[in-house]
């Protein structure tokens, strides 16, 4: 049951104001803070749209879980933590690859790239057929090495899926002194037909990577066929990946790092984080602004209402009591802007999502054609919270002094 301060409150707050400017300031006040909040929760969710589109293009190429040595670049597979592994419950795939610097050459093109060599295992842990762009995934034939590049490193080497020409890779020999005066006799040759062309949209994958057999890439790196630089774990179907994580840490020790998806690519998921806030903090600030307006509504409004106070002191109200009705009358103006403005950035959202609207340029250039929206239940619970939050301040801010006038 609304108490007597919000059943005044609320008689104030549709009541016909004896200014008529009180009653258009106060729906502008309204207004502004809907049109504020709307703004958050679109923004808010265009962020997440987009954060959650390029954690789905890493996920086509990323494992579930990651396994690499701490310090150093390789690790063996025969000692006893990483055979534990294998037998490990709960655990689908456990596919083995080594990735490494080298050159690669064709015909006069020639540049720097990091080569990865997987097993026939890298397809359970990768939607690598998803994200090809020409030609198809294929590093063993059979009779010929063959070779799947990024779209942009196939570009820069001047390549694609439908030359018959070798690739030609190159690597330091890791043991033995350099020949000064032929140091290419120092150097590892290999070669390999290309296959294929993928894209994941991700300059570190798209520009730089070339997968190639694991055999192929012991041989380039001169490495025995124990010898990786990263294990790709694919855990059984209903198996909790926090679970499956804790226990591969268990078995392999300190020795070893263990990562998620997210962990994988912590810079990018930090610095879209760190984008979300920044964001947040601007809002909040126009928001800030914004409830000015309610302070000046709700000052208009004790003026306004100075004969009302009086009689209600006469009734028996005290200065405290005369306070909360119209800080209730300040934070109700706040919530219908805030309930207004909750609803309006939700359809908005949702239109976007499934009509999309506001287009990414012409459509043609970019991975999607259309701003990807995704509405979270946290985004608008923080939104509503920090709106009322801020309503409570300008409604407590211009009654902190009042005083009755007897």
């Amino acid at each position: 049951m609304a108490s007597f301060e919000q059943h005044i409150a609320w008689r104030y707050l549709f009541s016909k104001k004896g200014h008529n400017a009180i009653n258009i300031v106060s729906g502008v006040s309204a207004a502004a803070v809907a049109v504020v909040t709307a703004a958050m929760v679109c923004v808010l969710s265009v962020m997440n749209g987009f954060g959650s589109l390029v954690e789905q293009m890493f996920s086509e190429f990323d494992p579930v879980l990651m396994v690499t040595c701490a310090e150093g670049q390789t690790f063996r597979t025969d000692t006893l933590p990483v055979q534990q592994l294998y037998r490990l419950d709960g655990i689908a795939t456990v596919s083995e690859q080594l990735e490494q610097t080298a050159l690669i050459r064709y015909k006069e093109h020639q540049l720097p790239a990091r080569v990865m060599g997987v097993d026939s295992l890298f397809t359970a842990t990768a939607h690598i057929d998803s994200i090809i762009s020409d030609g198809y995934y294929s590093v063993w034939d059979g009779a010929f090495d063959r070779c799947v590049l990024g779209r942009g490193l196939a570009s820069q080497i001047g390549i694609n899926a439908h030359f018959t020409g070798a690739l030609h890779l190159y690597a330091p020999e890791r043991t033995g002194r350099i020949n000064m005066l032929r140091p290419d006799l120092s150097l590892r040759h290999e070669h390999a037909f290309i296959a294929g062309t993928f894209a994941v949209n991700q300059l570190e994958y798209d520009d730089q990577l070339m997968l190639v057999s694991l055999p192929l890439a012991r041989r380039l790196f001169d490495y025995d066929s124990c010898t990786v630089s990263a294990l790709r774990i694919q855990p059984a179907e209903g198996m909790k990946t926090k679970r499956i994580k804790a226990q591969i840490i268990k078995i392999l020790g300190k020795g070893y790092r263990v990562q998620d998806r997210y962990e994988q690519q912590a810079d990018f998921f930090r610095i879209l984080r760190i984008e979300k806030l920044l964001t947040m903090l601007l809002m909040v600030f126009i928001l800030l602004i914004a409830s000015f307006n309610i302070i000046g509504s709700l000052s208009m409004l004790i003026i306004d209402k100075s004969e009302d106070i009086r009689i209600l002191s006469h009734l028996g109200a005290d200065e405290e009591t005369i306070r909360r009705l119209f800080r209730w009358e300040g934070w109700m103006i706040s919530s219908l802007g805030a309930i207004g403005g909750l609803i309006i950035g939700v359809l908005v959202c949702l239109g976007q999502q499934h009509f999309g609207w506001l287009k990414l340029g012409d459509g043609t250039d970019y991975v999607i054609s259309a701003y990807p929206v995704e509405v979270q239940a946290a985004d608008i619970v923080l939104v509503a919270a920090i709106v009322l939050a801020l309503g409570l301040v300008a409604a407590w801010y211009p009654t902190r002094k009042l005083k009755i006038e007897r």
